[in-house]
């Protein structure tokens, strides 16, 4: 089961030809191992503060094997993807494999935001 932070969204008319709305205004990828406990869990706790919907895995839905539909659902249905880049994110299979359905949804318009997070980018 996700954590996510539920909020009401104003309702507004669309057209048949407008996008659907997002379920998730930001989607968390991360190393638990990393940044779970610490980081993450404050960023997600302040983006609920503000009533922002996040989407973050729980422990259990992380290590799944393979990733699951519903976190490559939520990736889907996100405004932005915050990707935490830590020490151990690459060697992370499911981070690994986030990140490559987070980078074929950019081309359908998801904002990517990394963050580096205890590592020097290069």
């Amino acid at each position: 089961m996700a954590s996510t932070t539920i909020q009401n969204a104003p309702s507004s008319s669309s057209s048949p030809s407008s996008k659907p709305q997002p379920k998730y205004e930001v989607f968390l990828s991360f190393s638990g191992e990393d940044t779970r406990n610490t980081f993450t869990d404050h960023l997600y706790h302040a983006l609920d503060e503000k009533r922002i919907i996040t989407f973050k895995d729980n422990k259990d839905l992380k290590m799944e094997n393979p990733i699951s539909a519903e976190i490559l659902d939520a990736i889907e249905k996100t405004r932005k993807a915050v990707i935490i880049l830590s020490k151990n994110y690459a060697s992370s299979t499911r981070c690994l494999e986030e990140l490559v359905k987070i980078v074929e949804c950019r081309k359908g318009g998801l904002k990517v935001l990394p963050i580096f997070y205890h590592v020097e980018p290069e």
